[in-house]
């Protein structure tokens, strides 16, 4: 049996929606390091790669190594319903054919459980190999989406250059061109505001936009 109790439903809410339009239907893997997720969108440009340890659960029982075949889009229409305060406790028999949801509010005795049909889906696991880069780049996760989402208005790539001035975000479209110039901050008390940039060599590189703002 696989059984799973999370307290912060909201994390695995964020998972699906940041994979709903890349992935159609995926394998979640369980086993006792905890929940896994390895998938290519249909165009085979990005892999998504994904775990959630066992400790990060509240509860994790996983009798036996298993692969849960889901749908992303009726995945996604779930966790519509998860609350951003609500528990999340995820169930499944050994040789069941469903996958049973149940969201508790806590700050309320609200309950809502739903069953989820699960699939078969044939899927290759892909080794990723230990990479070198030459610039690596910590900021604040929402300061990036939202120059990502503010340039996806004027194009649908985006290049991103790194040098000794900072990170260089350009769109260029049919009605003109876009420049977000971010530079290195670490002058800040705050840690969570800093953006440290390391590097080695200069780096540009181009990206569609919509593997990035989704």
């Amino acid at each position: 049996m696989f059984e799973a109790r999370l307290q912060q439903g909201i994390l695995l809410k964020r998972v699906v929606d940041a994979i709903k339009d890349l992935c159609k239907d995926v394998n979640f893997d369980c086993d006792d390091t905890g929940l896994s997720l390895q998938a290519m969108d249909s165009a085979h440009v990005s892999l998504v790669s994904f775990l959630l340890k066992a400790s990060a659960f509240q509860h994790f029982k996983s009798d036996r190594p298993r692969s849960l075949g889901i749908a992303v889009e009726t995945l996604s229409k779930i966790f519509k319903i998860c609350g951003n305060d609500d528990f999340v406790t995820m169930k499944a028999e050994d040789e069941g054919d469903v996958l049973l949801f149940t969201f508790e509010d806590s700050k309320s005795d609200k309950m809502s459980d739903f069953e989820l049909k699960l699939m078969d889906i044939e899927s290759e696991h892909l080794g990723i190999p230990d990479q070198e880069y030459k610039c690596t780049i910590k900021m604040p996760s929402t300061e990036l989406q939202k120059v990502l989402r503010d340039l996806s208005q004027f194009g649908e790539t985006i290049s991103i250059s790194v040098t000794k001035e900072g990170i260089r975000f350009s769109v260029q479209g049919d009605t003109g061109t876009a420049n977000v110039l971010l530079k290195q901050r670490t002058n800040t008390d705050k840690p969570d505001e800093q953006i440290k940039i390391q590097m080695t060599e200069a780096v540009e590189l181009s990206f569609a936009l919509r593997y990035l703002v989704n």
